[in-house]
């Protein structure tokens, strides 16, 4: 019995070594596949990665594109609210300018509907009249002649004030 179980050991040992080599061949076997499946997913990993970075810097780039560009339009939009700026500025003088002549012919239409119709050559021989120009004081000498022989013939101007027009129009140049 010792020799048949030592035959049986033998050949179940035989068996198992061949086994063995068969099972360690499969373990090898899936250990390759799991490697090149481990090696393929890195690599599509990697590809995925750099597509990625690229997008990256091509939305970069576009962004600095895009960024100069807003800065391009704010560069010109600043220029175009100066010169807007500068040309309201002037308008407002303008405005004030005028408002001033106007308020002072208003004083003047006043002044020739309240005076008697017959002047007193002693006591009316010139009156004065301040015309604020620029902001100096300029006194203008008015002879009462020119309201008495105008030959616009004022007199055919009421009571009524000149008014200013809100026509835009007036004060371009």
């Amino acid at each position: 019995m010792a020799s048949s179980s030592g035959t049986s050991s033998g050949s179940s040992a035989i068996q198992n070594s061949g086994s063995d080599e068969d099972l360690q061949a499969l373990m090898d076997q899936r250990k390759r596949k799991r490697m090149i499946s481990n090696r393929e997913s890195a690599r599509r990993s990697r590809m995925r990665k750099q597509k990625h970075l690229d997008d990256l810097m091509s939305q970069v780039d576009q962004l600095r594109k895009d960024n100069h560009q807003i800065i391009s339009n704010i560069s010109i939009t600043t220029q175009h609210f100066i010169t807007i700026e500068a040309e309201n500025s002037v308008l407002r003088a303008q405005v004030d300018e005028l408002t001033h002549r106007l308020q002072s012919l208003n004083d003047i239409i006043s002044l020739m509907n309240t005076t008697p119709p017959s002047f007193d050559q002693d006591t009316y021989s010139s009156f004065m009249i301040s015309a604020d120009h620029h902001h100096h004081h300029q006194p203008v000498m008015v002879d009462n002649n020119f309201l008495i022989n105008n030959p616009l013939n004022l007199s055919y101007l009421n009571q009524q004030p000149i008014m200013a027009s809100a026509d835009h129009h007036m004060f371009q140049y």
